[in-house]
């Protein structure tokens, strides 16, 4: 087993919220390298560091020099490689390649490579040496790092995202000599700020944990700091029978804010649970990085954990300290709160008229009008009380123009809410204004209640109408307007909702001034939400069967995946595979038909095998409607079943192509027919094999 190996940059406090991502991928590329250059097998041990003023990581069992290589290089042909006795110009050039003098070319190899003969070089290079490569690898991770921003520092020219000022590469417990950024390799590095003892002169690189710990007082890897933080912090929330109210997000910025966590215990005066719980939360995660708690009923505690990164007999003056500091934030929350209750709700509207929503569409209290009339129509579509949904519609905006949303903008709805309430708006519609923004991101809850509904469905669909319909189309990555997320929104509605995707789409444009929206804007939203809604039941349906379904583009989306079970029973049945063939093969036979196909006459049909066809296909014709009318889909695709037999027999006794061109046109009519009814539910030739 050969040593473990060491590297670790010191550097200054690196940005907390990157911290993760680079030292995940510092480890990984200087691991890969390793592995790809011989020195480390692929199934070595690479444990990850990284900390506020460091990255490292120790590779186990990495070799000093690399194995030998054997190398095989082949040249041209034996037959063009002389003429006239003498060497050609392109073994003569092959052999320069190979570091071979001239005369030399008479003793390489020749092989077959199952053509010919061709010359061939073999050799084997000896290994190069760890402290000979490994600088260079070091350095050229550095340049590929997933770094917010760039810097230089002193009167150097090599840059990073922050100073660095130390270099330690250790193998086993040798230092392995290079140059990275300026710096000269060691085994010197630095602990804690504050609480280490000096300087750290490294021992081996297997025990660079366990001194960093002992000596530093710095808990190196990110996720052991993190897994011993969320510990704390649920043992003192255990101890005052709280729960904490914080996201991965938070764990993860104040994990890469301090190196040797301790967890306190700060309070706030109780007055300050007067402003709304979401305000208080937010500024205590947001601009704090504190962790607030609640009680067993949900409810903010005046009482907060933070995370600091020192340690000290007495730790009040840290308390104190983070609780001046906290309550000058929350005196300004309580202050925008009751600031903003001074005016009513509905009376903010007017001022959106000043706030740009886009340029090419106009005001956000343009948009607030075009949602008053969308969402009023939606509201008829659902059934619900219109004017409810254009009130909530009207006001759901309105909380823009607040000092606590200015202040907030991840409040925005919620503050609505809280002032709807306080103006005395109906309850459906002050919870409309907050829930009209749901769902936020994948898996988040839909709003509930109809008016909820018919406001942020009008929310979403003017965006994806007024942002599709100027060209700002999202391509690849992109999509600044988050036309994709708002897309998935509509769609998780109307699977659910009897909505006609089409009919949201169409109300939707006719409620912009004319000539602003491209023509076309509604076929292309469509294609586009579609291609969305595949995704959004990939996880659930075979790619097939949702294929088989959305090539008939349905409207009714909550339709959708009633027609998938159908299918799914329908693939159970022993016909189906046949029918699914059978399918393919008429469309592939209706494709190649130039012109339009006659009208089926019965008069026409001559052979035993086609009236047979005909026949079954009156008779299931009359169980299909009757089941595609009450919507039993499963029913309607399980009529076809007794089509086998004779669409069997048809093709294999039947001409369709025959010379006759009214006998061919009415067999082609009969498959067309076929074809129609066969495919009322989903596309069947998509499921054959």
């Amino acid at each position: 087993m050969n040593p473990s190996l060491l590297i670790e940059l010191f550097t200054e406090e690196l940005p907390p919220k990157a911290l993760p991502k680079l030292g995940a991928a510092f480890a990984d590329h200087i691991f890969a390298e390793l592995v790809k250059l011989g020195f480390a097998p692929a199934s070595a041990e690479a444990v990850t560091f990284a900390s506020p003023r460091r990255l490292a990581v120790t590779i186990a069992d990495v070799a000093a020099v690399q194995p030998e290589q054997s190398i095989e290089k082949r040249g041209p042909a034996v037959a063009a490689g002389m003429k006239d006795g003498k060497p050609s110009p392109a073994l003569l050039g092959f052999a320069r390649s190979c570091g071979l003098a001239p005369e030399a070319v008479e003793n390489l190899e020749t092989v077959h490579d199952g053509k010919q003969d061709v010359y061939v070089f073999r050799s084997v290079k000896a290994g190069e040496a760890l402290s000979a490569v490994l600088g260079d690898i070091v350095a050229a991770t550095l340049k590929k790092l997933p770094a917010p921003k760039m810097m230089r520092w002193a009167d150097r020219e090599g840059q990073f995202i922050r100073p660095v000022h130390g270099l330690t590469m250790l193998h086993g417990s040798d230092v392995i000599a290079g140059q990275v950024l300026h710096l000269e390799s060691g085994r010197t590095t630095r602990g804690h700020r504050f609480l280490s003892k000096g300087e750290i002169s490294l021992n081996t690189a297997e025990g660079y944990a366990r001194q960093m710990h002992e000596e530093g007082k710095v808990i190196a890897s990110f996720a052991a700091r993190r897994a011993l933080i969320g510990e704390k912090l649920n043992e003192a929330a255990a101890a005052l029978n709280a729960t904490i109210a914080a996201d991965d997000a938070l764990f993860d910025e104040v994990t890469a804010l301090v190196e040797w966590p301790v967890v306190l215990k700060g309070e706030f005066e109780a007055e300050f649970l007067q402003v709304p719980q979401e305000c208080l939360i937010l500024t205590m995660q947001q601009n704090q990085k504190y962790f607030p708690l609640l009680d067993s009923n949900g409810k903010l505690m005046n009482q907060f954990l933070l995370v600091s990164n020192l340690q000290t007999d007495d730790p009040s003056h840290i308390i104190n300290g983070n609780e001046r500091v906290l309550r000058a934030r929350l005196s300004d929350a309580k202050f925008f709160f009751e600031q903003d209750k001074k005016a009513p709700l509905d009376s903010r509207v007017a001022k959106l008229a000043n706030v740009v929503y886009h340029n090419k569409i106009g005001s956000q209290l343009e948009r607030v009008t075009r949602l008053e009339t969308i969402a009023g129509e939606i509201a008829k579509l659902l059934g619900a009380d219109v004017s409810k949904a254009t009130r909530a519609a009207y006001l759901a905006k309105a909380d823009l123009s607040t000092d606590m949303v200015g202040e907030f903008p991840e409040l925005q709805g919620i503050m609505g809410q809280y002032y709807a309430k306080h103006d005395g708006e109906d309850t459906e519609v002050a919870y409309a204004v907050e829930a009209h923004y749901k769902p936020k991101f994948a898996g988040d809850t839909l709003p509930e209640g109809a008016i909820a509904q018919a406001v942020s469905l009008a929310d979403k669909l003017e965006t994806l109408v007024g942002i599709y319909g100027i060209g700002l189309i999202p391509t690849g990555d992109k999509d600044p307007f988050a036309l994709r997320r708002a897309a998935l929104g509509v769609l998780r509605m109307a699977l659910v909702q009897p909505l006609d995707l089409k009919v949201l789409l169409s109300l939707t444009a006719a409620s912009f001034p004319a000539g602003l929206i491209a023509e076309g804007t509604v076929e292309g939203l469509y294609g586009f939400m579609l291609d969305r809604l595949k995704n959004l039941l990939a996880a659930d349906y075979p790619a097939a069967d949702i294929d088989a379904v959305l090539a008939l583009k349905p409207t009714l989306i909550n339709d959708v995946t009633v027609r998938l079970a159908a299918v799914a029973e329908f693939k159970a049945l022993p016909e189906s595979a046949a029918l699914a063939a059978a399918n393919k093969r008429i469309r592939n036979i209706l494709k190649k038909v130039e012109g339009e196909v006659p009208a089926l006459n019965e008069a026409l049909l001559q052979e035993a095998a086609e009236k047979e066809l005909f026949a079954a296909l009156q008779a299931v014709q009359g169980p299909v409607n009757t089941a595609l009318a009450a919507n039993d889909f499963t029913n309607a695709l399980k009529q076809l079943a007794a089509l086998k037999t004779p669409v069997d027999t048809f093709f294999d006794g039947v001409m369709v192509m025959a010379d006759d061109l009214a006998v061919r046109g009415n067999r082609l009519a009969l498959l067309g027919a076929l074809a129609e009814l066969m495919n009322r539910v989903a596309e069947l030739s998509l499921l054959a094999d």
